[in-house]
């Protein structure tokens, strides 16, 4: 099931950042090898109650003009209404009502989204609730008073964000196409890859209502499948400073990646694989998704017997976090091996959502365990009681041990490499959750 965005927006210095921290907590740092994805502080996973939100902060650079606010602030409205679910509409009870706001209310009333108003640096209610009330004025709706710095009012904030989830969340649940997410940097060939697949597959094509995203939702059938294909092109190309591009394309793949099962990453072979190839990559490994790497305009590249070799080992190697990934070798122009990509998606979907019996697991651990003897540490040996698989998408299992700091990260990988040499698991990462028990318990 995808999880729905929330976007916050608002001027410079109302507590943008402040909420975001809150609300996120220490998760915004979930992974810390993937290469500059979780240091952009750009979004979060954030858990409510029994809600699992994606968190999007559209704020950046802080302009010194009034002028350059007020479009700054249209830019973030903007990208929030092409991209969130609900909107969360940031300002200031200090500062009180600004011209800025009411411009910025005007546009996101009529986007048609849910836009939840919050009046921040509310730390004395008492004292301020007159000042709270002024911001009705708006039009959008209830203002809830808040104070980011001291966590006053966020239970009934995130009970007014929440309360809009549901029915996209049902619809999306129930739609069971598989659904892929294209992305990668701009101009590496994502539309044409699915302008092909369009044409050469003589097929109905129609954008899926039901999402205003920015990302365009294409339905491709392919010998009588229908797959939902989630483009993140297509960008409306304004002149922005180069570090608001980069905040926009990620925020942009987050809520596509977020939407779908398998991830295509399309990497230019003109150009090689990059260090911005490898963040957007990381996007998708972090959130448990299938991974093809689709290398495009291989027709442009001259070939001899070991360049397949060449620049499989390169992509490995910028690529490390995600050994598991599969590669392809495509041609958008001439359709060279696009016909395939299906079959790939398919074995991945099915690695995704594959289940190994519990007996199964722990033969594997077993004889790996036989094989290769646990790290042991002062004296202490490690001991793997049992292993268990508890979900899918990713695959996630649970290893009981003795001691969970004797766990070590290579053996981890041992065990996993072990129980792909047995099943597979193409292009799908798994997780490992290390439990310790005592001896007693086994």
């Amino acid at each position: 099931m995808s999880r729905p965005v929330v976007a916050i927006v608002g001027r410079p210095n109302v507590g943008k950042s402040t909420l975001f921290n809150a609300l996120a907590g220490e998760q915004i740092s979930i992974v810390k090898d993937t290469p500059g994805v979780t240091r952009d502080r750009i979004y979060a996973e954030v858990t409510w109650l029994n809600h699992t939100f994606t968190m999007i902060d559209t704020g950046g650079i802080e302009p010194d003009s009034k002028d350059i606010i007020l479009s700054q602030m249209r830019e973030q409205a903007e990208i929030a209404i092409a991209t969130a679910d609900v909107i969360v509409f940031i300002v200031d009870v200090r500062q009180g009502l600004v011209d800025a706001d009411g411009k910025v209310a005007d546009l996101l009333r009529r986007s048609q989204k849910p836009v939840v108003l919050c009046v921040n640096k509310v730390d004395n209610f008492d004292k301020f609730m007159p000042d709270v009330y002024e911001f009705y004025n708006l039009g959008i709706g209830e203002p809830f008073p808040i104070s980011a710095s001291s966590k006053l009012g966020l239970g009934e904030l995130l009970d007014a964000v929440t309360g809009h989830f549901t029915p996209e969340q049902l619809l999306e649940e129930e739609d069971e196409r598989p659904r892929v997410a294209i992305v990668g940097k701009p101009n590496v060939g994502k539309s044409s890859i699915i302008n092909k697949l369009v044409g050469s597959n003589r097929v109905i094509v129609s954008d899926i209502a039901g999402t205003t995203r920015d990302a365009i939702d294409t339905e491709v059938v392919h010998d009588g499948k229908p797959y939902v294909f989630i483009d993140t092109a297509g960008l409306r190309r304004k002149n922005k400073i180069k570090e608001e591009l980069e905040r926009y394309s990620i925020i942009r793949t987050v809520t596509a990646v977020e939407r779908a099962d398998v991830v295509l990453v399309v990497i230019d072979a003109t150009e090689g694989v990059t260090e911005q190839d490898a963040k957007i990559a990381g996007i998708a490994h972090e959130r448990g998704k299938g991974i093809i790497i689709v290398v495009n305009k291989w027709d442009a590249i001259e070939k001899n017997d070991k360049t397949i070799y060449e620049h499989t080992k390169r992509i490995k190697e910028v690529l490390s976090f995600i050994p598991y990934a599969e590669i392809m070798f495509v041609s958008a122009e001439t359709g060279q091996r696009l016909s395939k990509m299906f079959g790939l998606i398919d074995a991945v979907i099915e690695s995704q959502n594959l289940r190994v019996a519990t007996g199964v697991l722990n033969e594997i651990m077993t004889e790996a365990v036989a094989m290769q003897q646990p790290p042991s540490d002062k004296g202490k040996r490690l001991k793997l009681f049992y292993i268990t698989q508890v979900a899918v998408k990713p695959p996630t299992f649970v290893i009981f041990v003795n001691d969970k700091e004797l766990m070590h990260f290579s053996y981890t990988r041992y065990i996993e490499n072990k129980i792909r040499d047995t099943f597979g698991f193409r292009g799908t990462s798994l997780r490992f959750i290390i439990r310790e028990r005592k001896e007693k318990d086994k």
